[in-house]
């Protein structure tokens, strides 16, 4: 084949890319303004840009860049995880205590456990294939959450018991278990066989990827004090190892599990508790960074979204999602009965635990690609779930942060 032919393919490639890369920071910010004007998060805006553009409506997006959206929308999550741990102080999580462990699983288990149930009602399904959607619907989202909490801690606002990381703690922890139980019913769901020693990899994912992230936040900070350089080489640096905690996850699985992203969140925690001046400045650059990752993060996630599925869907599956949601503010609500928290920061904390999108983005696909006879009907509640939870869960969030939490003022 003639080398200019090739060459001029590529560089046309290349040119699609970066043109629908344009068109996403444009509709992005273009459809977040607008809907930012008339008090309603940016997010939702980012959201629907993504959906018009994507592959289920206009299609005008490059084939190239979706089939590279889920790295794309894991580094931008992988920046905002870094932010969220820069910012979080040991001392205020130890002071959270036993209910940031406890929102990590239960409110997760009692919306799994009612969709097991319920589902089987609403349509034809097995307890297995039920608890499978359950786990696919039943993780909440750290895009969605992370933002918002890091926006109210920095305005003072559920400062005095710790509210805003209560969430971010729990809301990191809760994507490890769910994904783990997905896996797992997974597996029962194709006819595999899961064993006691499958459920044990969710404390020993959780373990080790703290202790991998203290160690790399110690080694981490001990070079940023031995060789001098610049913020924004620092930051290099720093999301440079981030993509290698991430990558030490995938190499490792199947042998010893270990999560990346409690990885990335632990390093984070350990700069800010040994060296928090200097944490404070590349907090600050990750904030700017931010910008443009989230257009790129919540436009992707609107790509994935087929209305066609939503729309086949049926009150039932709307009552399914709205069902399972009582089931999980019940869980967050018995989480909480070991704080101090009074009865409107449990209702706001109840709230903020809602909104879903990147973990269904991720897998609410899989079982049909696997060729499940329920995966139709598991992506359908999955794209419902993000549909539902992640616009209204971030307006309410938005609309209620300041009526709700107790406002502390900062030094």
């Amino acid at each position: 084949m003639d080398r200019t032919f090739i060459s001029s393919y590529y560089l046309r490639g290349l040119k699609n890319m970066l043109t629908s890369f344009a068109l996403i920071f444009i509709a992005g910010l273009a459809l977040g303004g607008i809907f930012k004007k008339i008090a309603l998060p940016a997010l939702i805006g980012m959201i629907i840009a993504g959906v018009i553009m994507g592959p289920y409506a206009l299609d005008i997006l490059d084939d190239s860049l979706l089939s590279i959206s889920a790295d794309l929308r894991e580094i931008a999550l992988v920046i905002i995880l870094t932010r969220a741990g820069l910012s979080l102080n040991l001392a205020e999580l130890k002071k959270i205590g036993w209910p940031a462990i406890l929102m990590s699983f239960v409110p997760a288990s009692f919306e799994i456990g009612a969709i097991t149930l319920l589902a089987p009602l609403l349509f034809n399904l097995t307890y297995i294939e039920a608890a499978l959607m359950g786990s696919v619907v039943a993780a909440v989202s750290p895009a969605v959450i992370v933002p918002l909490m890091l926006r109210i801690k920095d305005s003072g606002y559920g400062q005095k018991r710790g509210i805003p990381q209560l969430i971010l703690a729990g809301a990191s922890l809760d994507d490890i278990f769910v994904i783990v139980l997905f896996t797992s019913f997974l597996t029962l769901a194709s006819g595999g066989v899961v064993s006691a020693g499958h459920f044990l990899t969710i404390p020993v994912s959780i373990v080790l990827g703290i202790l991998v992230g203290v160690l790399t936040g110690f080694v981490i900070g001990k070079f940023f004090t031995l060789i001098r350089m610049n913020n924004s080489v620092k930051v290099l640096v720093l999301l440079s190892t981030s993509f290698f905690l991430l990558a030490l996850e995938d190499w490792l699985a199947g042998t010893i599990p270990l999560s990346g992203l409690l990885s990335i969140m632990s390093m984070g925690i350990v700069l800010n508790q040994l060296y928090p001046d200097l944490s404070k400045r590349l907090s600050g650059t990750y904030s700017k960074l931010w910008i443009g990752a989230e257009i790129l993060l919540f436009v992707l996630v609107g790509t994935t979204v087929d209305l066609s599925y939503a729309l086949s869907a049926g009150v039932a599956a709307i009552i399914l999602v709205l069902g399972a949601l009582v089931f999980r503010m019940l869980g967050v609500y018995l989480s909480l009965t070991p704080s101090t928290l009074n009865n409107k920061e449990k209702l706001f904390t109840m709230i903020a635990y809602t909104p879903k999108a990147t973990v269904q983005a991720a897998i609410g696909g899989v079982p049909l690609a696997m060729g499940l006879a329920s995966g139709h009907l598991i992506v359908t509640v999955a794209v419902l779930s993000i549909l539902i939870t992640a616009p209204i869960g971030a307006f309410i969030i938005e609309h209620t942060f300041k009526r709700f939490l107790e406002r502390k003022e900062l030094n």
